[in-house]
């Protein structure tokens, strides 16, 4: 079973959706001596399995894999969905695209995405969104997997422990991208990454990994200081030359340093945090549909901006702390990081 004591650097690059993780950014930092890791949040089977055997190929590290808990969701009624439709028909976005609204399945069924970790058994099985079935976990603990599961609050955490979980991922309001509290609203306690890691090493016993605006090896020992064992790291590793962050997202975090970090719901129907474009505040006050069915329908115009290098149409995920990025191979920014966590401790 995996312990976070056998890794050089108690580093995991963080699990992140849409081609961002990719088998040379994994493998790159568990080379490095930390833990990579990849969002397979909507990825079909063979998707997952092709990822896996490529990582394993480059690398003997530990790698991480993480999934989504999908709840259970409806469509809304057909005014509501015909308002949704023509708020992101309407954005003025440079180019054609086609948007309609979804149909069911309107999320992968996670038993079947799984398949392909029960025959490669990655080190580390993460969850966001919820708690698996208790079988999943039982599963994996008993295949040698480890699992952690992302709590935003002290109730959620609780509840990691108390199912067996192996660690808990303690999400701050800093961190970029989606929200990993349990309720499908999106709402939770907003705690900043220093107020839930003091909560959780009061009340839980299994080891906590801190994300939330940790950029530098200073954010790391900070983390560590305060009771937690390794930190996740997912806004630093968008500009290595490994990530699939596409190029206008990349753009955006190296030189539009003066734009503001935002929680929308806009383009997913649940809340993730970006910096704000041109979609975000056009569709503000607009109607939604529930999560995940926004995020399909929001689709076409995102695939369309990434096409055309347009960074105001694309969802940027990043946290809070995305000014002090750099643009380095993964390989190079974990060795910064290493003497940089030397310099502080």
């Amino acid at each position: 079973m995996f312990q976070f004591s056998s890794l050089k650097l108690p580093i995991i690059q963080a699990p992140m959706a849409g081609g961002v993780n990719t088998p040379r950014l994994a493998s790159a930092v568990s080379n490095a001596g930390g833990i990579g890791s990849f969002g397979f949040s909507y990825s079909k089977p063979d998707k997952i399995n092709k990822d896996l055997i490529e990582t394993k190929a480059l690398t003997n590290g530990a790698i991480n894999a993480n999934f989504f808990v999908f709840s259970d969701v409806e469509l809304p009624s057909k005014e509501l969905q015909s308002a949704a439709l023509e708020a992101v028909r309407s954005l003025p976005i440079d180019g054609d695209f086609n948007v309609s609204i979804p149909q069911e399945p309107f999320f992968p069924d996670i038993e079947t995405q799984l398949d392909p970790i029960w025959e490669h058994c990655p080190e580390i099985l993460t969850f966001h969104f919820g708690i698996p079935k208790k079988s999943i976990i039982e599963r994996a603990l008993s295949l040698g997997i480890s699992v952690g599961i992302t709590a935003t609050s002290v109730k959620e955490a609780l509840e990691i422990e108390r199912v067996g979980a192996s660690f808990i991922i303690a999400q701050g309001v800093e961190a970029g991208g989606h929200r990993g509290t349990f309720n499908p609203e999106g709402k939770d306690d907003n705690l900043s990454l220093a107020e839930l890691v003091n909560k959780l090493v009061n009340v839980t016993s299994i080891p906590i990994v801190a994300a939330g605006a940790i950029m530098t090896g200073a954010n790391i020992v900070a983390a560590l200081k305060i009771g937690a064992t390794a930190v996740q790291m997912g806004t630093a590793f968008l500009c290595c030359e490994e990530s699939g962050t596409s190029e206008s997202h990349k753009e955006f975090l190296l030189n539009k340093k003066n734009r503001k970090t935002l929680f929308t719901e806009s383009f997913s129907g649940r809340r993730a945090q970006g910096i704000e474009n041109e979609f975000i505040k056009l569709m503000e006050g607009k109607s939604i549909l529930p999560f995940p069915i926004q995020n399909t329908l929001t689709n076409s115009i995102r695939k369309l901006a990434i096409g055309i290098n347009d960074g105001e149409y694309q969802s940027l995920w990043a946290g809070q702390a995305y000014d002090k990025i750099r643009s380095l191979p993964a390989n190079e920014l974990m060795i910064k990081l290493e003497e940089e966590i030397k310099k502080f401790q």
